[in-house]
Parts: structure tokens; C-alpha cells; sequence
């Protein structure tokens, strides 16, 4: 799934959070945003944010309400770029086939443990560093920097 899927490039001319959020992901699907709760969990293939390195497609997907990505892969602009703006995401191939809509989902981010709840499974991601843990538990980069 590339960027302008997740955040159609006609809206760019924001950067208001509330604004890129209302779109988020409407190209592919109309009710996104009306189905999308608040801790939801987008569960993805390979590379998922790949296209162009623009931080709305990140910061739509966190405005919309989504705790995290799991994807199999990221494309590294997006990897980097979640990172910088405080939206957790984690890399697990496994928990990517694993898990389907619907699912209950638990992430650890400390262990990179991901839960299946509804299948009784469970998953081994890719454990963050302690300091990338911090940038996100910090809401991203810069409020990081600042609180230092």
C-alpha cells in the first residue's frame, strides 16, 4: 500500500491532523474513517508506505485513531517517518498473515510480542531500540527533543 493509497495526494495542502485523517485511506475504502475506532490496528503486506517520503500519510493513519502498523515490511521512508511522528508500528511476516480483520490484537512493544487474543497465536516482532521506543512513547521526534 503506497502513500498516496493511504493519503491521496489531492488533500496535501493540509497538515492539519483532523483534516488528512477525514481521508485517510478513501480511495480504497469510502468508510474507513467512519469504521476506524480508536486503537484499531492496521495489519498490512510488504512495504507498506512505500511511494513518496511525505510524513501525512503517518500522520493520518495515527490521526485516524490507529495504536499500530503491523506489516510485514515498511518501505524505510514511511519506517522512518512513523518513527518521527510517535505512530508505533512493528515488522512481523507472521503476525501479517496471521491475523485477520476483525481479530483482537495485543502488541508489546518491549518484547516485540504481538497476540492474537481471538486465535490463541502469537507472533515475534521486531523489537524496537530503547531509544526509538522513546521517541514514540514521546508522540515523536520532536516533543522528544523537547522534553529533553
Amino acid at each position: 500500500m503506497d502513500t498516496d493509497v493511504i493519503i491521496p495526494a489531492r488533500y496535501l495542502n493540509s497538515s492539519d491532523p483532523a483534516e488528512l485523517a477525514a481521508h485517510c485511506m478513501e480511495d480504497i475504502d469510502q468508510d474507513f474513517i467512519k469504521k476506524v475506532q480508536k486503537g484499531d490496528i492496521i495489519v498490512a503486506d510488504k512495504n507498506f508506505g512505500c511511494g513518496s517520503s511525505r510524513e501525512h500519510a503517518p500522520i493520518a493513519i495515527k490521526a485516524a485513531g490507529v495504536s499500530c502498523v503491523i506489516a510485514e515490511t515498511f518501505a524505510r521512508i514511511f519506517y522512518r517517518n512513523a518513527i518521527n511522528i510517535g505512530l508505533p508500528i512493528i515488522e512481523c511476516p507472521e503476525a501479517s498473515k496471521g491475523i485477520e480483520a476483525g481479530d483482537q490484537v495485543e502488541v508489546d512493544f518491549d518484547s516485540g510480542m504481538i497476540y492474537n487474543r481471538t486465535k490463541g497465536t502469537q507472533f515475534k516482532g521486531q523489537v524496537f531500540p530503547e531509544f526509538m521506543q522513546k521517541i514514540i512513547a514521546a508522540e515523536g521526534l520532536i516533543n522528544y527533543i523537547n522534553n529533553k
